[in-house]
């Protein structure tokens, strides 16, 4: 009998370690059918850290404005959360990095029982990754939520794995300390406890806020949502977005700011006029129109 339940434990561990890797294995091969030239995020040329930082500088409304000029995607539909997401950290500003991602069940106490060293090795698994990382699960409890994964331990565990903050689906708790491990987060709700919290699959294809998220995926975040950027969107990224950046400082923006003792109908011609050189700018630079 002992022979016969190490097995089964054995069976049931090697199940659980080898889901990530056929999710993995299932996404490419699908991705592969639909686009053949298609390269998996982890896989593509990381940005410097310089361009991360300077990424930073901006919300991740100004990212969005860059990104929509460069992608072919659906800037109506694609890439950013589609339900409401909280940030619990406003205060530290945007966060920029690369997915690594996390499927837990925190209402399901089995998950402790089939993945016995699942801690371990979802620890291995981040610290194998290179950063800075921004770890996105998804909480299969959702809509309901009966523990947290995230709390003072675990932020700062993966804060010493490269770890800038966290995406969840889920919620949060111990936020002070959280804060205090530099350790930023989005997420659903605050709660109490951390209930059944525990690793079930990583290194897998998630969705969160209505988002579908690739580890490997550049991602910048703050108080207004998050953009996952589609692969190969990175490179032009930052140069789209100083340059729409400063085209609306260029033209919309003071129009509207020195309207003091202007006549209304000459502050409606500035305005007309500032909007013309604003789209004509972005047609010149990217080909589209842009917002005005």
């Amino acid at each position: 009998m002992p022979k016969l339940i190490d097995l089964v434990s054995v069976r049931a561990y090697c199940e659980i370690s080898l889901l990530p890797v056929r999710f993995r294995r299932a996404n490419a091969a699908k991705e592969q059918l639909m686009n053949p030239d298609a390269i998996a995020p982890s896989r593509l040329p990381r940005l410097s850290h310089s361009d991360l930082l300077q990424l930073k500088r901006w919300n991740t409304p100004t990212i969005y404005n860059g990104w929509e000029q460069i992608t072919e995607h659906d800037a109506s539909r694609d890439a950013f959360n589609l339900e409401d997401v909280r940030d619990f950290m406003p205060q530290m500003g945007p966060m920029v990095g690369y997915a690594v991602t996390l499927v837990i069940q925190p209402g399901d106490g089995s998950h402790r029982r089939t993945g016995p060293s699942a801690w371990s090795d979802y620890r291995r698994y981040l610290a194998g990754e290179p950063g800075p990382k921004i770890v996105v699960v998804q909480d299969l409890d959702k809509p309901a939520v009966y523990g947290s994964f995230w709390g003072e331990v675990n932020s700062n565990v993966h804060r010493a794995l490269g770890c800038i903050g966290t995406i969840t689906d889920g919620a949060i708790r111990d936020l002070d300390e959280m804060t205090n491990a530099g350790f930023k987060a989005l997420g659903r709700r605050l709660c109490v406890g951390h209930a059944f919290a525990h690793p079930v699959r990583w290194g897998c294809p998630v969705e969160v806020f209505g988002r579908h998220v690739e580890p490997g995926q550049l991602i910048h975040a703050d108080k207004h949502g998050f953009l996952a950027v589609p692969p190969g969107d990175e490179p032009r990224l930052l140069q789209a977005a100083r340059l729409m950046d400063a085209n609306e400082c260029q033209t919309m923006i003071p129009a509207a700011r020195d309207s003091a003792g202007v006549p209304g109908d000459e502050l409606l011609r500035r305005i007309d006029e500032a909007a013309e050189r604003f789209a004509r700018t972005t047609r010149e630079r990217f080909g589209k129109k842009g917002e005005w």
